[in-house]
């Protein structure tokens, strides 16, 4: 099968040097491999979006030599494929309505490798039982048959998602899809064969392999890259008030996030934009990757 990757990234604000790193590493992972590169936009949660970062993000991209090979696809309109979705699961018996606040779930339940780990208070209730009015999430009766799988830098990985997570949410209590959900969807409505993209991400892969089990999809390859790292330790991010990547420094933030990923000596690398990517998809090697657990 051809190789197909992608690069997602939500638009709560401009392309930050960690957001370049995961954007280099999977397109040239796909171009150093003659695959397809693609841009998804994760618009599915409006309160954290910006006003305009969608296309700031696509110029920023574009400025520094990216190029998307298929139409980018926007998550938010793509709502009817996600309810479709939980229909089929609903009518497999996997969804239940979930009316617990975080100040609940934080009170009874113990801590797991995300938060507080779902203790499954309102799987039990029957359809209908819960007071009418109340804002109500939805979530997946998960199982505590352990997820497994081989990632291309951070090797093999277990998790029993039942127990070091808990039923997880697909639907908000506000109306919103959750992201688990929809980036299954959509890897799959666009064949994504490769995940190249941040660490963090690292946990939520088995509840993404647990829910392509239950839709019966194809699960892609997936290589988890180091993360960029603020000087406390914390990972660099729009939100901690990272300082975006400008068109005034396209050549050093290139040679820089090629560095990070632990790249040959960019010193013999050539000066233009379109040159060091020819030269770059000709030099990558996932090998000297570093991985920082």
């Amino acid at each position: 099968m051809n190789y197909r990757g992608r690069f997602a990234p939500s638009p709560s604000g401009p392309l930050h040097f960690g957001s370049l790193v995961a954007a280099m590493g999977s397109y040239l992972d796909a171009k150093h491999h003659k695959g397809t590169w693609l841009v998804r936009i994760e618009d599915i949660d409006p309160p954290r979006e910006k006003p305009g970062a969608a296309d700031q993000i696509l110029r920023t991209l574009e400025t520094f030599g990216f190029e998307w090979d298929e139409s980018v696809l926007y998550q938010s309109k793509r709502l009817n494929a996600y309810q479709d979705a939980l229909h089929e699961l609903a009518r497999d018996g996997l969804l239940y309505e979930c009316t617990c606040s975080r100040s609940e779930i934080n009170a009874i339940g113990q801590r797991g490798i995300e938060g507080i780990i779902y203790p499954g208070t309102c799987r039990t209730y029957s359809p209908g039982s819960s007071v009418s009015n109340t804002p109500k999430a939805l979530r997946i009766k998960t199982s505590e048959h352990p997820i497994q799988f081989r990632d291309g830098l951070a090797g093999s990985q277990t998790q029993n998602i039942a127990k070091e997570i808990g039923d997880f949410i697909l639907k908000r209590a506000d109306g919103l899809f959750a992201y688990q959900l929809a980036v299954v969807m959509d890897d799959a409505y666009q064949n994504i064969t490769h995940v190249v993209r941040g660490a963090d991400l690292l946990t939520s892969t088995p509840r993404q392999i647990y829910l392509q089990m239950q839709l019966h999809l194809p699960t892609p390859s997936y290589t988890h890259l180091p993360l960029v790292l603020n000087e406390d330790g914390t990972k660099l991010s729009k939100q901690s008030g990272s300082q975006p990547v400008t068109g005034s420094t396209v050549m050093t933030a290139l040679k820089s996030a090629w560095d990070f990923l632990g790249q040959i000596d960019t010193s013999t690398s050539p000066e233009s934009v379109a040159e060091f990517w020819t030269w770059a998809m000709d030099n990558w090697d996932t090998g000297s990757i570093k991985y920082n657990k």
